[in-house]
């Protein structure tokens, strides 16, 4: 069987022991969901296992990318195109957001029984996450902190982007060096790369596991009360991924990027799934860079620049994410919340795309200022982290698929120059 069938039952037999142990929790019956809990650490293995490659792939792939352009002219052409798909491609996203928030949220129910049940799930501290929104960069930080004072550091406190602006600025200097001195270093960043593709594959053979230890508690933990009682909010967030995935992000492959949709999504749907079961991008990098090269032929210089720099700031399903999620705590609360407050709301959550990576729940996180500009009670920040889970999924899996599609987009823009 192929490995995302492998997957898909591994992800599958983690919801249904999830749900069993629930159930057997409740009825008083502790031991399945006492499993499901110590299983837990396999799951973080399988993690520590992807993400212990993530750093070092992302320096030689992206550094071998921008060298072997070899013209400046290229990189700065290759990176305004970048830019400029994913950052349209989140404005649509929110906006699309906001409609489809405005169309399902008003049949959500919003008793007061209901809201006293949401507030009761909400277990995370408000302190911890204050202090943990003040950690999110913004304005002028943000910018300072892309230029790392130590690119080392910044790669062993897990902080990508200051280490992708170092590897570019890198790269950007090794192109123009003349081709005998620059193919040696192009060659070592190439083989290096391949050798962690090649534990990556290694990896993926426990991927069934990882992937069932990672679902299993946390299904056991939430159960289906707490789905039920944000089923229309959670049915809205779902809509608004697949939504947004059909209508933008498949056109432009097969518009811009001159890609039949089918063979897309059967090169796309394994790093999808992937997302989709450990809710994260860079997690997710090493098998789209693999599906980039072998499945969708997009270029190594290409995908090389475009997958590691999407995996950071590109976050359309996390921004039509936080737009539904800001319509959902206005009606939960009751408050209104008309197009000036959208704007607003829109604004922050565009500015916050940028920096969606830097903190754990960051999605969640840092709707901090959406939700300052717009009056939005904070305590809602507490309802939504508790049940972040399956939300995470699936705008994961829309920003997966939204890289995979900038690299092919991209791709296809700088053949045609």
């Amino acid at each position: 069987m192929r490995s995302h069938l492998w997957i898909g039952i591994g992800l599958i037999a983690g919801i249904v022991l999830g749900i069993a142990a629930y159930w057997l929790n409740q009825a008083g019956h502790p031991q399945l969901a006492a499993f499901a809990s110590a299983i837990r650490p396999i799951g973080t293995l399988f993690l520590n296992l992807l993400s212990m490659v993530v750093i070092p792939l992302v320096a030689t792939a992206l550094f071998a990318g921008i060298a072997k352009l070899g013209d400046l002219r290229t990189v700065g052409r290759l990176v305004v195109r970048t830019l400029a798909f994913f950052w349209a491609t989140a404005l649509i996203g929110i906006a699309l957001g906001f409609l489809l928030g405005a169309l399902i949220l008003p049949r959500a129910a919003t008793t007061p029984e209901q809201q006293l049940a949401l507030r009761a799930a909400a277990g995370a501290d408000m302190g911890a996450i204050q202090r943990a929104a003040e950690n999110i960069p913004g304005g002028a930080q943000f910018i300072t902190q892309l230029v790392p004072a130590n690119p080392f550091k910044a790669a062993a406190e897990g902080n990508l982007l200051p280490v992708i602006v170092f590897v570019t600025i890198f790269g950007v200097a090794a192109a123009t060096l003349p081709l005998e001195k620059r193919a040696p270093l192009t060659n070592i960043a190439d083989a290096v790369t391949e050798v962690l593709i090649r534990i990556v594959h290694w990896v993926l053979l426990f991927a069934p596991i990882g992937i069932f230890a990672l679902v299993a508690p946390i299904v056991t933990q939430f159960g289906w009360n707490l789905v039920i009682a944000m089923a229309w909010f959670i049915v809205a967030v779902i809509a608004g991924t697949l939504v947004f995935i059909a209508i933008v992000y498949l056109p432009s492959v097969a518009i811009l990027g001159r890609l039949s949709v089918a063979r897309f999504v059967r090169a796309a749907f394994p790093s999808m799934l992937m997302g989709f079961s450990t809710t994260s991008s860079m997690a997710t990098l090493p098998t789209m860079i693999d599906a980039a090269d072998h499945d969708l032929r997009v270029p190594r210089p290409v995908s090389g620049f475009v997958l590691p720099l999407g995996a950071t700031i590109n976050r359309g399903g996390s921004a039509l994410y936080q737009a539904i999620a800001v319509l959902f705590i206005a009606r939960l609360y009751g408050i209104p919340f008309g197009a000036a407050q959208m704007l607003q709301a829109g604004a922050a959550v565009f500015l916050a795309s940028l920096t969606v990576a830097a903190v754990p729940s960051g999605s969640v996180l840092s709707l901090f200022p959406a939700f300052q500009s717009t009056g939005l009670p904070i305590s809602g920040i507490s309802i939504l982290i508790g049940l972040d889970r399956i939300p995470d999924m699936f705008r994961t899996m829309t920003n997966v698929t939204g890289h995979l599609s900038g690299a092919v987009v991209v791709s296809a823009t700088e053949d045609r120059v």
